[in-house]
């Protein structure tokens, strides 16, 4: 593991990264990139939300709402990233698995045109079991926040 007060080299953790990183691809794949990675400690994930998005269609249709549970997603893979991000990087022999979310929040709604900024912090680890809490904000209005434990898996 590599210290808490060290900052990836990589400024922006672009999507073609991302997607080196976590096997999530369209139309899960609910972050567009990840900036301002702290090993171990947080991170920030950005997701530019657009109509385009299948779950748009039913959710609602004459009113179009990001589902809360998308949201929650979106902080787990921010999440994942910083895991991933903290043991070195790229690698196909592991995957980071949600074992439970607690205390989920969801106090405005995120449309079409939206641009949803993520704060990830780790609150603890051990071992393979991390544990984080997520702040979703829109222009810094709190629309989601939730803590959640993931698992480190690994993929063979």
């Amino acid at each position: 593991m590599r210290s808490n007060v060290t900052v990836s080299d990589d400024p922006v953790i672009d999507i073609e990264k991302i997607m080196e990183m976590i096997p999530h691809r369209y139309p899960f794949l609910m972050i567009d990139r990840v900036t301002d990675l702290v090993y171990e400690v947080s991170a920030i994930g950005h997701k530019n939300v657009t109509i385009n998005e299948p779950h748009f269609q039913g959710h609602f249709p004459k009113k179009p709402i990001m589902p809360g549970v998308l949201i929650v997603e979106a902080m787990a893979q921010t999440a994942a990233i910083l895991v991933v991000q903290s043991l070195g990087g790229v690698s196909d022999d592991t995957l980071v698995y949600f074992m439970s979310v607690d205390n989920a929040k969801f106090r405005h709604p995120v449309t079409p045109g939206d641009a949803l900024t993520i704060y990830v912090e780790t609150k603890q680890h051990r071992k393979t079991v991390w544990k984080f809490e997520g702040v979703a904000r829109v222009n810094d209005k709190v629309v989601a926040e939730a803590t959640f434990t993931a698992m480190i898996v690994n993929n063979e």
